[in-house]
């Protein structure tokens, strides 16, 4: 039973949802409504997810994991920026243990072979027992080639269709990593903070590259993107100089 296995990882309860618009909308819901932290909301099909700046998540049924995880963070305010990275970069690393040659894509979606296969979205929620953050996370698992809704996706199963894990598989292994990044982070003062970028840097598909920065207003900015900063913003040395961008400041990265 899945909720058996959800129960092997600590500080973890379940609701389990045959489908559901959004999960992070539930999970908003139950974090007002005084949830504690830990709180997991799994819907085997959602019919409406979102991405950042409202962007869609569409999924076949039965072909994707979704979730979102309640987190009431305790780090100063001006951590929190970290959790949508901490959250790709724990995400790559639990697919990677399941063969994949996953990276991230700043600030948070997960890449196979340079190809969209994670997205995710980390809201701040405003409830009477303090800020929360509800994490939401979606991968491509069965979908096939015609059923993704841009060329530039990918499932598990289209990497690798020899040895693609199941569904179950992925959410155990995923929220694991997910739950044990966030709780190091937590507990580990500035160190474990400055080993997450450290590590996140390290994986991060975009850092290197050359890109384009496109900015709300049409606007954008060019150069190389050489590092991701102590508070996870993408460092870009352009042509007038370098350019620091955080997540919340930019439409799209692209390579150029």
């Amino acid at each position: 039973m899945l909720a058996d296995e959800i129960g092997l990882t600590p500080d973890l309860t379940l609701e389990l949802l045959p489908e559901s618009a959004s999960t992070n909308q539930v999970a908003a819901d139950r974090a007002r409504e005084g949830a504690p932290d830990g709180l997991l909301v799994v819907a085997d099909h959602q019919t409406a997810g979102r991405g950042r700046l409202d962007r869609t998540w569409e999924t076949p049924p039965g072909a994707a994991v979704t979730f979102s995880l309640l987190l009431r963070p305790t780090v100063p305010a001006a951590a929190w920026p970290w959790l949508p990275l901490l959250t790709g970069h724990t995400v790559a690393k639990a697919l990677t243990s399941f063969g994949y040659d996953a990276k991230v894509k700043w600030p948070n979606d997960v890449l196979i072979d340079g190809q969209k296969v994670a997205g995710i979205l980390v809201e701040r929620i405003e409830t009477d027992a303090g800020p929360a953050a509800v994490v939401g996370v979606g991968i491509n698992v069965t979908t096939d080639a015609e059923e993704l809704p841009v060329p530039t996706a990918t499932s598990l199963a289209l990497a690798h269709d020899d040895r693609t894990p199941t569904r179950e598989g992925v959410l155990l292994g995923v929220v694991a990593a997910v739950r044990e990044g966030y709780d190091a982070w937590q507990a580990g003062g500035s160190e474990a903070a400055a080993r997450l970028a450290s590590s996140y840097v390290a994986h991060c598909a975009t850092v290197g590259q050359d890109v384009r920065v496109d900015l709300p207003g049409g606007t954008s900015l060019s150069g190389r993107a050489v590092d991701v900063d102590l508070d996870g913003r993408l460092v870009v040395e352009t042509a007038g100089g370098v350019e620091k961008v955080g997540a919340g400041d930019v439409v799209h990265v692209v390579p150029e």
